[in-house]
């Protein structure tokens, strides 16, 4: 299986990524599609594909000058354990506005992944942070 990553966001199957967020993501159950868009829109998208459909999408918010957040991560079920994470990961880590950044991200469940592109646990007390307002 050979798996192509592209940043064109017009390659971007937005209902697709937003079926996934919003149904499957353990981090984004009911992200509506206008929040998606609007992430996708304000963020640099690498899209994993096979056979020209899109399997898995890695999206990076960055000010491109010290600091990247890799978010929402995912693999279709069908094609995972076939390498598409690590080759959305190699991309991540090879993109030349992204190589001299701290970037940060958060998982519950793929740290073995992580780790094998330098990630590690960020020690306590040291990152702090703010959830959206409820309304």
């Amino acid at each position: 299986m050979r798996v192509e990553i592209s940043l064109d966001p017009d390659w971007l199957d937005v209902a697709m990524i937003h079926h996934f967020l919003s149904e499957s993501a353990y981090w984004a159950k009911g992200r509506s599609l206008a929040t998606v868009q609007r992430a996708i829109d304000n963020s640099l998208c690498f899209g994993a594909y096979v056979d020209g459909r899109q399997v898995g999408l890695a999206r990076v918010v960055t000010d491109y000058a010290t600091f990247a957040w890799v978010a929402d991560v995912f693999v279709l079920e069908a094609f995972r354990g076939q390498g598409v994470g690590k080759a959305l990961m190699q991309a991540v880590q090879d993109h030349p506005d992204l190589r001299e950044l701290r970037i940060l991200l958060a998982t519950r469940d793929a740290h073995g992944l992580y780790a094998q592109f330098g990630f590690a646990p960020v020690p306590p007390d040291i990152y702090m942070h703010r959830s959206k307002p409820r309304s």
